[in-house]
């Protein structure tokens, strides 16, 4: 709801975006990720990276939950004067990549991921992917990259909500052409029902358990 009156306010945004992954976004800060919300920039941190930058009224919401920005703050997005652009940006405390192109985002988890690795850290990735996103080339290098790593530290959540900026998505609501795309990668796929936070932590914690690859959860 406080993407939504973030928006709102300032008559620009994306909340239908925020909305399709409310849920996700809840049950990875609040059931899930290990972070110190005082200090989001601790070492040991779980990594989230927005790669659908567009949603970041969802992700300023979240922080503001976990206590770390002012719920007032969020009625000024997109301000001249407030940090809370229309995109993440590392200006941000608890932003590590800045996402407004659409690809980039995975590519860049895929380092944070292998940085964890070789500093002997263990601390998770997380990655919110878009489905309209997964249209880009480097998504899938970058799926490539991080199954030949053997990743098994990083999962990405690939919010299928069917639809683009302008139209449909290249595969709609079709779950099984996504899953069966993710494995012919070399990752773990799971399907749940989005929305259904229980479904949601059980697939998070068989990522969590998950070794030899990256999971994805669908």
């Amino acid at each position: 709801m406080e993407s939504v009156r973030a928006t709102s306010e300032a008559g620009s945004g994306h909340p239908s975006s925020c909305c399709s992954a409310a849920d996700i976004v809840a049950a990875l800060f609040f059931g899930e990720m290990r972070f110190d919300p005082n200090n989001p920039q601790h070492d040991d941190n779980d990594r989230f990276v927005l790669s659908k930058g567009h949603a970041a009224p969802l992700l300023y919401a979240a922080w503001a939950e976990a206590g770390f920005v002012d719920r007032g703050e969020l009625l000024s997005l997109r301000r001249l004067d407030c940090d809370l652009e229309g995109h993440p940006t590392p200006r941000l405390p608890f932003v590590d990549v800045a996402t407004g192109s659409l690809g980039q985002g995975i590519c860049a988890a895929i380092g944070i991921a292998l940085n964890a690795r070789r500093l002997g850290s263990g601390y998770r990735t997380y990655v919110l992917l878009g489905d309209g996103e997964s249209a880009e080339g480097s998504v899938w290098e970058a799926a490539q990259a991080g199954a030949r790593l053997a990743l098994d530290n990083l999962c990405v959540v690939t919010d299928v909500n069917g639809f683009g900026q302008s139209r449909a998505t290249q595969w709609g609501h079709d779950m099984d052409a996504y899953a069966r795309r993710w494995r012919a990668f070399g990752w773990h796929a799971v399907v749940v029902d989005g929305h259904d936070v229980g479904e949601l932590l059980d697939a998070l914690e068989e990522a969590r358990g998950t070794r030899g690859c990256p999971t994805v959860i669908l």
